[in-house]
């Protein structure tokens, strides 16, 4: 089969079998309303050359395409068994290239407008080094967006299954975020109900993946409103974080 001209396989990843074990990207597969309310607040920062980080199967990507005004999208994957779907998906999109290789692999992914990395970050044993690239494949002006589980207290076993290192607070997030140069535009925390479920769900009864049917449910009926809610009054705590930050121009 012919390879698409917007599939790029990296040809240190042929000789390294890295395979995605969570199940959590299938169940969100569905859960549109989640992904536009994490692109509602960062769209504003986002700009039209943009790298996503880990994109998994294009559940945001594809939000993102249809919301914002993309030009130029590289999707960034390493794992073998999601990277085919995920170049599928995309393969008919002139907008997107799709690389099979991690931050920091291919020297084409620089100068970018904006970096976004949704539910990834947790993943990666070396955050500051993970934030280290993210800077250096910006533009000076350029943001990085992350979307990221909050609160260490949630962190059990639909965490391990995931194969999540941490959770943040916010004031870890953006000591890190500072450490790496950036400066910090917009912090906060979302989804305050969805403490009480993940520690229900984590912690109490030691579930280790997510019931699609469960994320629909949530997603049509919960985030809909919850989001409205907590855009009118900033919760103080959630069970996800959001941040915001930019390369600075000079320096």
């Amino acid at each position: 089969m012919e390879i698409p001209a917007n599939v790029v396989s990296s040809p240190k990843l042929q000789t390294e079998a890295f395979s995605y074990s969570g199940t959590e990207l299938d169940a969100m597969n569905e859960a549109r309303n989640y992904h536009n309310w994490i692109l509602r607040i960062a769209a504003p920062f986002i700009r039209s050359k943009v790298a996503e980080v880990g994109a998994g199967l294009g559940n945001f990507a594809d939000a993102l395409l249809r919301q914002v005004p993309v030009s130029d999208l590289v999707l960034l994957e390493p794992a073998h068994n999601l990277f085919p779907r995920l170049a599928e998906r995309f393969a008919a999109d002139d907008r997107v290239k799709v690389l099979q290789c991690y931050l920091g692999d291919d020297d084409r992914v620089c100068d970018m407008e904006s970096v976004v990395a949704v539910n990834v970050i947790e993943h990666i044993q070396d955050d500051a080094e993970f934030l280290r690239l993210a800077f250096k494949a910006l533009a000076p002006g350029g943001t990085v967006v992350l979307f990221t589980p909050a609160l260490g207290c949630l962190y059990g076993t639909l965490d391990q299954s995931f194969d999540h290192y941490r959770r943040y607070s916010k004031s870890a997030l953006v000591r890190k975020l500072t450490q790496a140069r950036f400066s910090v535009e917009k912090i906060l925390y979302l989804n305050f109900p969805g403490i009480l479920t993940w520690l229900l769900v984590g912690r109490i009864l030691r579930r280790t993946t997510l019931q699609p049917a469960h994320v629909r449910f949530y997603d049509r009926w919960v985030i809909p409103w919850l989001s409205k809610a907590e855009q009118l009054l900033e919760p103080p705590l959630g069970q996800s974080l959001l941040a915001i930050a930019r390369k600075p121009v000079v320096g």
